[in-house]
């Protein structure tokens, strides 16, 4: 029998009530930390002629992993300009990753400031911070050499983010769907494109296996934060982050996986392979996919209800949580078992 949102959210108190679990995941973080860590200048070979950033170099050519990469606009222009659009590609990830990174930072610090004396949390967020750090310098000296014109965030939304390291001041909770919502799609996305092989040059790998291995850490220690504080929340903070967890993610998942609009103007790329390529209903499954982990765990803490799950699902990021999917497609999934010539969506 499925369980409801509420016998869902206390069975996780249960868990956590005793924060032995929880401070042991915090020991075994800050051992990780210490014991495995890259540095940005230390453990990449920049000046390895191997690694060298070439705009031309065949090894940017998006692959099948990227829907742009799929149209035939794209596959019909000549192989140097192929290359510098997947190499466009590359680099405005990376800077929108050390902008959201520079945002987490300066939340992290707000909220470490604020901490008391022999609170736990204290020393592996500085270690977090500190890796934080190096990403943005290793991402910021990719996006140096390859010489191309990157913006990253768009200038609107850049003057809107500023609010966010100021998010823990007044919701710490709600903060860290914010750092949720910004690493796991790019998480989601590189682990993809590692996993499956499309990725050929090999300073995009290092810094990827980098990135990966200690965004896991930031990831988990994120995730159990929540685990361990959001039970205790009264309704009216619980309602609060349930409307705007989906918010946030729906925004940042689509900044992380849409084209940048600088490219799509510096190259001409026409609307309709745009259009084509970006706006169907497989992109939207790659997008709702790309948060399928912090939506799971939002509904195992009971935040995502009967009152909120229609925003979820008017940002096209709506799919049944794992513990209760079956084995269709994602979009097979959210039109329902009996879904016909109505579309019709399942009351749940």
């Amino acid at each position: 029998m499925t369980k409801t949102p509420t016998e869902l959210a206390e069975e996780v108190r249960e868990q956590v009530k005793d924060r032995k679990s929880y401070l042991g995941v915090i020991d075994r973080l800050n051992k990780a930390s210490v014991d495995k860590h890259w540095e940005a200048y230390a453990d990449i070979p920049w000046d390895d002629p191997d690694f060298a950033v070439d705009p031309d170099d065949p090894r940017w050519i998006l692959g099948e992993v990227d829907r742009l990469g799929r149209t035939e606009w794209y596959r019909s222009q000549p192989p140097e300009v192929q290359a510098r659009i997947g190499l466009w590609r590359v680099a405005t990830a990376m800077k929108i990753g050390l902008q959201f990174e520079n945002l987490l930072k300066r939340g992290l610090l707000n909220y470490a400031y604020r901490l008391p004396n022999g609170r736990p949390e204290f020393r592996y967020v500085y270690h977090e911070i500190t890796e934080e750090c190096h990403h943005g310098m290793m991402f910021q000296e990719f996006v140096n050499r390859t010489g191309l014109p990157i913006r990253g965030m768009p200038r609107a939304l850049t003057a809107i983010a500023q609010a966010a390291p100021w998010i823990p001041v007044v919701d710490t909770e709600l903060f860290f769907v914010f750092v949720l919502g910004g690493e796991d799609p790019i998480d989601h996305v590189q682990r993809k494109t590692l996993k499956g092989g499309h990725v050929k040059h090999p300073l995009e790998r290092t810094i990827m296996k980098i990135h990966i291995a200690e965004e896991a850490r930031h990831i988990s220690f994120a995730r159990h934060y929540l685990r361990h504080r959001v039970p205790g929340l009264g309704r009216g903070r619980r309602g609060i982050i349930g409307l705007t967890g989906p918010l946030i993610l729906g925004l940042m998942a689509r900044i992380m996986l849409s084209p940048p609009g600088p490219m799509i103007r510096h190259f001409g790329i026409p609307r309709d392979v745009v259009r084509e390529a970006y706006k169907d209903g497989a992109h939207r499954d790659e997008i709702s996919d790309s948060v399928g982990k912090v939506r799971d765990l939002l509904h195992e803490l009971g935040l995502i209800t009967p009152a909120n799950r229609w925003l979820w699902k008017a940002l096209g990021i709506w799919d049944e949580p794992k513990a209760r999917r079956g084995t269709t497609s994602p979009a097979r999934r959210r039109a329902g078992p009996a879904a016909g010539a109505a579309g019709q969506e399942p009351v749940s």
